[in-house]
């Protein structure tokens, strides 16, 4: 039973991380488009790819406010956090019971 414990620890672990590194690039993407960023640049291309898929999804059920202030960029981080607390934590826990 300690070998599938560890197992799940170590997916645990990696889906922290995974979450982790998504909700920093989500905050760099957001500080960047306060600048105006150069759209060819290849780090502003690669936030953008990477980030897009999920803040339009929460833009098409969202929407934006009155101002064009866009709430998606905090949203995700809400939903990431939700994650890591209810999922990554549960999982965790789970882990340690089976050692």
């Amino acid at each position: 039973m300690f070998i599938a414990g560890n197992i799940l620890q170590a997916i645990a672990t990696i889906l922290d991380t995974i979450l982790w590194i998504f909700m920093w690039v989500i905050i760099i993407r957001a500080l960047i488009s306060w600048v105006n960023p150069d759209p060819w640049n290849p780090i502003v291309q690669f936030l953008e790819r990477v980030t897009e898929p999920v803040l339009s999804q929460i833009r098409r059920r969202v929407g934006m406010l009155g101002m064009g202030f866009d709430l998606s960029p905090i949203i995700a981080i809400l939903i990431i956090m939700f994650f890591q607390i209810a999922v990554v934590a549960s999982l965790k826990d789970l882990a340690f019971r089976m050692h």
